[in-house]
């Protein structure tokens, strides 16, 4: 985990998006990650973006995962759905997530609608917390990795995990063919 200074992500709820710190707050006892194996570490915010994160914490790229809002329409309506890659990745919005979300065309959601619709900060939208009726795609390479960093819903703090985790999220699809090389 770099250089990052972790704790139990619940007992800050101060570097969580409310959405993020509700979702922990109602976290299953019987999920297969214990909640207090959810850490949150302040960061710069200035250094949020991932480049610039990994660089400043010592955090490689393929331990830092990436959440991108993605959307698609479907007979007038719009669908959403959360994209986790790993950040030596690219999400294949157009290919499998198109498919996933059953829509003739996806692609990554205006900033504004991802911000408003998910209660967090863009740069810091992360998979836990998000609308319930949203699915989760979650590239298998993220579920393989024993300890991920995501993002905490702000752009000052990031959520360091095992990756497993995020395959168990509510809503949560595992695809093995989510990500491409970047």
């Amino acid at each position: 985990m770099g250089t990052l200074k972790t704790e139990p992500a619940r007992t800050r709820p101060d570097l969580l998006a409310a959405p993020v710190a509700a979702a922990l707050a109602q976290w299953p006892a019987d999920a297969p990650v214990d909640v207090d194996h959810v850490l949150v570490a302040p960061i710069d915010a200035d250094l949020a973006d991932t480049a610039a994160f990994c660089d400043a914490y010592d955090v490689g790229l393929d331990a830092s995962a990436n959440c991108v809002v993605v959307a698609g329409k479907r007979e007038g309506l719009v669908r959403y759905a959360a994209c986790v890659v790993l950040a030596t990745t690219r999400a294949d919005v157009n290919g499998v997530a198109r498919r996933a979300l059953d829509v003739r065309k996806a692609s990554f959601a205006p900033m504004a609608d991802a911000v408003e619709l998910t209660g967090m900060e863009y740069g810091g939208i992360t998979p836990i917390g998000l609308p319930p009726e949203w699915p989760i795609l979650v590239d298998a390479r993220v579920i393989a990795t024993p300890h991920v960093i995501i993002g905490s819903g702000v752009r000052h703090s990031k959520i360091a995990l095992p990756g497993p985790a995020l395959g168990a999220l509510p809503n949560a699809r595992v695809l093995d063919d989510l990500a491409r090389p970047a």
